[in-house]
């Protein structure tokens, strides 16, 4: 229920814009409309940064274990809203799929779904699955993709999660940021990768804390994915996956941490 109240929130309160990929075209930001004044809580006046031990932290839930740690981070405190927690928002591992012939009861023809193809193998992720889920970790022939969207910003993409030889797998962290000069100063959600616990912002795609700060989200290539309808899956997919809605997991308590992540800096970020 809490999930669902804030998604709420966010679609009451947001603003809409075009979004970043069309229906079977590639489209650039169009300018919105001009936008009301923020109403949505604001990070800082909730208490939702201190320091500890002379290192500035965020906090991620009411296990002190999960708090990040933003020392030299990029952005604004007062820029930052809400702060429900990191694991709120249930960012799939191990997604489930369906048939198209099962999906088919399911979805309008005009439902929006991003899918993505490579080989043989076909992925549909719908808007409105994903408005739940934010980010889906999954694999496409073999490779580790995501999917995602921020139902704020109205931003949907597919990802690629490997990073030279090591793959990486994002979260939700519980909080969005705005920037008046970044996509019409509409909100975003703040991703963070369970590797290395560093902090994304997908609005200008890139890591913006922790030890990947100023790494590249790798979007998957256009000609392997797009922003279409349900209908035009069927017509195109019939052998797609899609995926499986109402999806919840146990959440884990430990994953693999990168310690070395020298060459994915080097190659990655914007120090090249």
């Amino acid at each position: 229920m809490r999930i669902f109240l804030i998604l709420f929130v966010f679609i009451l309160f947001s603003c809409s814009s075009e979004p970043k990929v069309a229906v079977e075209e590639v489209t650039t930001k169009v300018v919105a409309e001009p936008k009301e004044e923020h109403k949505f809580p604001v990070s800082v006046k909730k208490g939702k940064f201190f320091d500890v031990d002379g290192e500035q932290m965020l906090y991620g839930g009411e296990d002190s274990t999960q708090h990040f740690n933003i020392t030299n981070y990029t952005l604004v405190n007062e820029q930052f809203h809400f702060g429900i927690g990191r694991e709120v928002f249930p960012a799939l591992l191990e997604p489930e799929f369906i048939t198209i012939k099962e999906a088919d009861s399911v979805w309008q023809d005009t439902t929006r779904f991003l899918v993505a193809y490579a080989g043989d193998e076909v992925k549909a992720y719908s808007v409105k699955d994903l408005t739940r889920h934010e980010v889906v970790n999954d694999m496409l022939n073999g490779k580790p993709i995501m999917a995602a969207y921020c139902v704020l910003a109205d931003l949907g993409a597919i990802y690629e999660r490997t990073y030279g030889d090591k793959v990486l797998t994002f979260a939700l962290s519980g909080y969005t940021y705005h920037d008046d000069n970044v996509w019409d100063g509409l909100d975003g959600f703040i991703l963070w990768d369970r590797e290395t616990e560093s902090l994304w912002w997908p609005l200008i795609d890139k890591a913006v804390s922790g030890p990947l700060k100023g790494v590249h989200f790798l979007e998957m290539d256009k000609a392997h994915w797009k922003d279409t309808t349900w209908e035009q899956i069927k017509k195109a997919y019939p052998t797609a996956k899609i995926l499986k809605s109402g999806q919840d997991y146990e959440r884990p308590t430990t994953w693999n941490k990168l310690d070395d992540i020298t060459d994915i800096v080097e190659q990655f970020s914007d120090k090249n």
